[in-house]
């Protein structure tokens, strides 16, 4: 089911009444019902895959109770290997699996060699990588006794499929979201306002920028060939774009609709755009899988303590990973590398902790130093999205090599492409005086006429100007 279809606008609505129905006292049957409500949503697009979410379910849950009263640390490792052997075996059959499968054919057959191997072909599940992230540091956490199990088999399993987050985000980790399911939960004003608020910011960002910035997105990528340079970089800074609206405004609906049932998920983009440095731009840019592979991938490997070329080894190591996890292509694992390798730089001059604070802070224009920086980081963010986008690596490096080889005095070819564009800049001179916020809607200290007026004015760009094909949003392929 998507944010952006009619049916999660009747399906919201509705589970929302059901839940404050079911009373604030009754906090077994509302965790009941949003057990259920995220079951259907989830199944909505196929349900023959719920089992995998319930095997997941049953296997951390359990395994997190016998973990934590296991005194024998052979015991607790087999415990931990067999969550692990369960969890990521089923992330490796659905979503690696062929793609490992036909690298080796590939590489056999280039040595003379003809392999007889078969792949599978089969469809990856909507939101695997998010689900089995946000389940493995549950019993990750209990394995490092940083985290006690629950016994609430109904909590926990809701707290695994949790509907607004369940298939792209924030991962978000059993000690910050699991409590929030076994404490009751009083219906707040204030927070479902912001959570409204949210929401309607995070749906023009989807169907008004997202989606309208793909058109064009998809005819420049389909053939590169037959566009100029300045198209072609009208082209990734559109993607660029795109995939910022598609996912950050999936994260804003997603945790707008959490309030709404008296949930606070963590925030998964603070205005990466803005950064200043690659090593600011991933403190900002999907954070909740960021500070994933850092505690559990980067931290585990060394981390910083090894001195400076193992924490660089380390970090190119996470990045290549973690490339690996957005999809089964060559082209996200140079994704990654490129990111990991634009880090060095920053360590090997102690410098990759540098911009903590806000760009500008207190002041309304940044120096001509802080915009230096941060077109060089964007610019630097283009190119790696070109490999993001590519359907293969040779199709990233022939687009690369037309933007550095071939004149610009081409045609332009412009259709939609200047509009597209303006909405994506309008987007970011909306978002640069909320920097600061969790989100550009956080305006109740405007005079009350002034925020309907802006409320308004946005339900029309939204109903006028949106994309309403139910588009998928880009990461459900993840």
């Amino acid at each position: 089911m998507l944010f952006n279809s009619l049916a999660f606008a009747i399906f919201l609505p509705l589970v929302f009444a059901l839940y404050w129905a079911a009373g604030r006292n009754r906090l077994r049957l509302q965790n009941t019902l949003l057990l259920v409500a995220s079951y259907v949503f989830y199944g909505w697009w196929d349900w023959r895959f719920l089992s995998l979410i319930v095997i997941s379910s049953i296997v951390d849950y359990w395994a997190g109770i016998r973990l934590y009263n296991a005194e024998k640390s052979s015991h607790r490792r087999l415990l931990l290997t067999f969550s692990l052997a369960v969890n990521l075996g089923f992330l490796g059959v659905f979503k690696y699996y062929d793609f490992f499968v036909t690298s080796m054919v590939n590489l056999l057959t280039s040595a003379g060699l003809q392999p007889n191997v078969h792949t599978l072909g089969i469809i990856l599940p909507v939101g695997i990588s998010f689900y089995t992230f946000q389940t493995l540091s549950y019993s990750l956490d209990i394995y490092r006794k940083k985290l006690e199990p629950t016994h609430d088999p109904i909590a926990f399993f809701a707290f695994v499929s949790f509907f607004p987050q369940l298939v792209a985000g924030p991962i978000e980790r059993a000690s910050h979201l699991l409590p929030q399911f076994e404490t009751k939960r009083n219906f707040d004003v204030c927070k479902a306002e912001d959570g409204l608020r949210q929401i309607l910011w995070g749906l023009v960002k989807k169907v008004v920028v997202a989606d309208n910035a793909a058109r064009s997105v998809d005819l420049i990528f389909g053939d590169p060939g037959s566009y100029s340079p300045p198209m072609l970089l009208a082209g990734v800074f559109l993607f660029a774009l795109q995939i910022y609206g598609d996912f950050s405004g999936y994260s804003d609906i997603a945790i707008g609709t959490s309030r709404l049932f008296g949930f606070s998920l963590m925030q998964n983009f603070a205005f990466p755009y803005f950064s200043r440095d690659i090593a600011e731009f991933w403190r900002r840019w999907h954070i909740s899988l960021s500070s994933w592979f850092r505690d559990y991938v980067f931290i585990p490997l060394g981390g910083s303590r090894g001195g400076k070329w193992l924490s660089i080894r380390n970090i190119v190591i996470t990045f290549t990973v973690s490339g690996l996890w957005h999809g089964a292509n060559w082209t996200f694992v140079i994704w990654g590398l490129l990111n990991g390798l634009a880090y060095v730089p920053l360590m090997l001059l102690d410098k990759n902790k540098d911009s903590q604070g806000t760009v500008a802070e207190n002041r309304i224009f940044p120096s001509v130093n802080e915009i230096i920086k941060m077109g060089g980081t964007f610019s630097f963010t283009l190119l790696a999205w070109v490999f993001f986008r590519a359907t293969d690596v040779s199709h990233a490096l022939f687009i690369i090599e037309r933007l550095f080889t071939t004149s610009w005095m081409g045609p332009l070819n412009s259709g939609l492409v200047p509009l597209h564009v303006a909405y994506g800049l309008i987007l970011l001179m909306c978002e640069w005086p909320q920097r600061t916020k969790q989100h550009a809607l956080q305006i109740t200290h405007l005079p009350r006429p002034v925020r309907w007026l802006l409320y308004s004015t946005l339900l029309v760009v939204l109903f006028v100007f949106g994309f309403w094909g139910e588009t998928t949003f880009i990461y459900f392929q993840f």
